[in-house]
């Protein structure tokens, strides 16, 4: 397996390249892999498009087999520079028989540079997050983070692979090139991309096409990004209909408003300005507390989590976590376990899920609501924050665009003036 190279790279370990050379078949999942399904192949070259007689550089990152140039070969003819990078060999030597033209490159993408820069880069990033394997997908590169971050202006928090793929994409472009990717769409509203969203509105303009649940027997729900390199503004699609436009867009989370959700936004106020917003006990401080048991002893209550929790009421009996501790010490993992608050389901969905924890039992998930200023009733904001108004608010502006509820989408529902004090 050839090395890969980076600028101000560092000594890599010998078994992630040993693991590199395995079957792909082996490593697949581990290097963040998903097949692009046809439709979505041809939409996107569509997207990319060029105009008749020109000539220009097509590029094609984590190439596999090279569907997208394939494509854009049989579509728009053979007169123009084709070239796929990949990281497995495996891939490139299906790529180098499906379009023997093509220049086909043994690289890690995220460390390789090109002397020239591209008229259009369309593809299919990795998606997933690099770390051990106990915990997430792409461990086989795990020794390569450490480079990606130090090249990378946008990687924040545990961040995700394809983010760091659009950066690089976008400076290989030429001013006027056209980025499209195929991409999951937690990019829109998770804070782990804030840094990625305002490089992207920096660099130009944002066409983003919301596909849904493209892939078939996979749950990421998709966007395809085209960025025009040099130009400025917003466009969001659901499917092919155009919902939203801005002349200009400054990197904030990107949903599906319009004047109705607005105006229903602006008619109360703002969540976090009633509430101080806060999430459970993580495992490893619940593991350390020295009150914590893993057996139902006397005094004893379960630490809560999700699956406790349901719309307007907590099922307080049964033990989902493997834990339980004394209730009179609840307060030692979050002050708030003591007193009577609200608790929001993070764990189920986009959808608002709300009860009160009246008796104040400790949790290991969920958001945890802490009133700034009194309010009539905890019980009225759990109603409202369950009704169907909330629910069908909060469908319309995120879809499925995360697999649960933000902290970022939380903040923003609207309190009505009503059920405060």
């Amino acid at each position: 397996m050839q090395k890969s190279f980076f600028i101000d790279s560092e000594q890599l370990e010998i078994e992630s390249d040993l693991q590199l050379q395995r079957p792909l078949s082996e490593n697949g999942r581990s290097l963040g892999v998903v097949s692009t399904p046809q439709g979505v192949v041809s939409f996107m070259v569509e997207l990319a498009g060029v105009e008749d007689g020109s000539s220009c550089r097509i590029l094609e990152p984590a190439c596999g087999d090279a569907p997208f140039l394939a494509e854009f070969h049989k579509r728009y003819g053979s007169e123009f520079e084709f070239v796929g990078v990949d990281i497995h060999n495996e891939n490139l030597s299906v790529a180098r028989e499906r379009l023997p033209r093509g220049e086909f490159i043994l690289k890690d993408y995220l460390g390789w540079q090109s002397d020239q820069p591209y008229d259009i880069i369309i593809g299919n990033p990795p998606y997933g997050i690099i770390g051990d394997e106990t915990h997430y997908p792409i461990h086989i590169l795990r020794n390569r983070k450490s480079a990606y971050k130090k090249n990378s202006e946008t990687w924040h928090g545990k961040y995700n692979i394809y983010g760091a793929f659009i950066e690089h994409s976008v400076k290989l472009l030429k001013p006027g090139g056209k980025l499209v990717f195929v991409i999951p769409a937690s990019w829109l509203v998770l804070d782990d991309f804030h840094k990625l969203r305002l490089f992207l509105a920096r660099s130009g303009m944002l066409s983003i096409y919301y596909l849904g649940k493209a892939f078939p027997g996979r749950s990421v729900f998709v966007v395809v990004l085209v960025l025009d390199k040099g130009k400025h503004g917003l466009q969001l699609f659901d499917g092919t209909e155009l919902k939203l436009s801005k002349e200009r867009y400054d990197g904030a989370i990107i949903r599906f408003e319009d004047e109705k959700t607005r105006d229903f936004e602006n008619s109360g106020v703002p969540l976090e300005e009633c509430f101080r917003i806060y999430f459970a006990a993580r495992s490893p401080e619940i593991r350390k507390n020295r009150s914590v048991v893993e057996a139902q002893l006397p005094g004893c209550v379960p630490i809560l989590t999700g699956r406790n929790l349901h719309r307007g009421c907590i099922d307080y009996d049964r033990c989902y976590s493997g834990y339980w501790m004394p209730h009179e010490r609840a307060a030692e993992l979050r002050a708030f376990y003591g007193f009577p608050h609200l608790v929001v389901a993070h764990t189920k969905g986009t959808a608002v899920v709300c009860a009160v924890d009246e008796r104040c039992y400790p949790w290991r998930e969920e958001f945890h609501l802490v009133a700034k200023t009194p309010v009539s009733s905890l019980t009225g904001i759990m109603e409202y924050l369950n009704s169907d108004d909330i629910q069908n608010h909060v469908k319309q502006l995120y879809r499925e665009f995360v697999p649960h509820l933000t902290s970022v989408m939380l903040r923003r529902i609207p309190i009505p003036r009503g059920l405060l004090k």
